[in-house]
């Protein structure tokens, strides 16, 4: 049983801000109040437009996440055609130059998704919202394919890790009340 327990209700991508909050209640934890890693719980709630981080740079590059949702690359200042929030600067093989937590060369200052799963962050993924999203991602770029053809790709392309939940209200209100989780909406 951990000691501590959060979930993070994320609805707008807003540059991946939301993943700086999680970095920050990992280190304060485990550094400024010296609760192990392994007695922290932390879950990412994902719904809305922010569900679509939950999914990898093929679909993003298909199906042009970015132009629709209007969200920028920082490295090319144009909408991003990969998920923006997922690699780490680290690599794949997260390989740190240093383990001092207060470096900017270190997992406790990488707020990539993927570190951030490395150090034990569990992302959520709405079933419910991936179908809203589709169907608003059908209108904009006039798509002809069956909603569920697009819902059942996208799927097939989440990130490693990702749990799908059929309703993320009905999760959190779960993970409230039966999991004692700590609400913190960002």
């Amino acid at each position: 049983m951990a000691q501590v327990k959060q979930v993070y209700d994320v609805t707008q991508i807003a540059a991946g801000r939301f993943l700086n909050n999680i970095k920050n209640s990992l280190n304060g934890l485990h550094f400024g109040f010296g609760i192990p890693n392994e007695q922290i719980k932390i879950v990412t709630a994902l719904h809305g437009p922010a569900n679509m981080l939950n999914y990898d740079d093929f679909i993003w590059n298909k199906y042009k996440i970015g132009a629709w949702l209007k969200v920028i690359d920082p490295t090319t200042g144009q909408p991003a055609m990969k998920n923006p929030c997922y690699a780490s600067k680290a690599g794949t093989s997260l390989h740190y130059s240093t383990e001092d937590p207060d470096s900017g060369d270190s997992i406790y200052q990488d707020t990539s998704i993927r570190a951030l799963q490395h150090r034990g962050v569990k992302l959520l993924s709405c079933h419910t919202a991936t179908e809203e999203q589709v169907r608003g991602l059908m209108a904009h770029q006039n798509l002809t394919q069956q909603p569920e053809e697009i819902v059942k790709e996208m799927l097939a392309h989440k990130l490693p890790d990702v749990l799908v939940v059929a309703s993320m209200v009905a999760a959190i209100a779960l993970l409230q009340t039966e999991g004692h989780y700590s609400y913190i909406t960002v």
